[in-house]
């Protein structure tokens, strides 16, 4: 198999900051998740009215209609797809609203990628519904979260935590060229200084570990980053 195998489960990420959108796509369809952004609420409920993931992330403060609205409407059409909302609003009043008028889940800005993750296949697994494979393949590659393990045409490769998380980044995107920059902003998030050369170091770093047993799969694109290829 060469690209990460297909995600089941679809979710919808509606939120007006670009960032925050780029980054909940990325850590979601690291997690094997199909990813759809919408901006507004208005287009948020269009691509309700003609593909129902299986998942909102809802932001609270939205441009035009507000997520409680959009929940609101939702509901009032009979949809029951999960929701869970994402709000800078912390207020016991706003969390019990979102609850009260159908959400599933409450989560406050700022928050980790992880915490949201992990909110998701809770609200997926109380409902019954299955979350994706916790497996990314690419070539004679595997990644196994459960196990936390990497193998390369079956060897078992020891990666630092750093290493590991900067190939699932890479294997996620499988066929995508990622720009140092994002691989910085999801690797390390937002505690790094943000000089990219340390993008470059860790990638020799993972190439010695994984091409000692196979053609090169992680590719320079000059001028641009990285892509995980043959």
């Amino acid at each position: 198999m060469n690209q990460a195998q297909a995600p089941a489960t679809r979710v919808l990420v509606v939120d007006d900051e670009r960032n925050i959108c780029f980054l909940l796509e990325v850590a979601l369809r690291q997690q094997g998740f199909e990813v759809q952004v919408a901006g507004t609420g208005q287009e948020a409920l269009d691509i309700l009215a003609s593909r129902v993931p299986d998942i909102v992330l809802l932001d609270v403060m939205l441009p035009d209609l507000d997520g409680f609205e959009v929940c609101r409407r939702m509901r009032e059409t009979g949809l029951r797809t999960p929701i869970l909302f994402l709000s800078a609003k912390d207020a016991t009043e706003d969390k019990i609203r979102g609850l009260t008028l159908g959400g599933d889940d409450y989560v406050t800005k700022p928050f980790s990628l992880e915490e949201v993750v992990a909110r998701i296949h809770t609200v997926l697994r109380r409902l019954g519904r299955d979350a994706p494979s916790s497996r990314l393949t690419f070539s004679d590659l595997e990644l196994d979260d459960d196990s936390h393990s990497v193998r390369r045409a079956g060897v078992l490769l020891d990666l630092s935590p750093t290493e590991y998380k900067l190939l699932r980044f890479l294997l996620a995107n499988a066929g995508r060229v990622m720009s140092r920059s994002q691989i910085l902003d999801h690797v390390w998030e937002y505690d790094f200084g943000g000089r990219t050369s340390v993008v470059d170091t860790y990638v020799s770093y993972l190439r010695r570990k994984i091409d000692r047993f196979g053609p090169p799969l992680i590719q320079t694109v000059r001028g641009v980053g990285f892509c995980m290829r043959l």
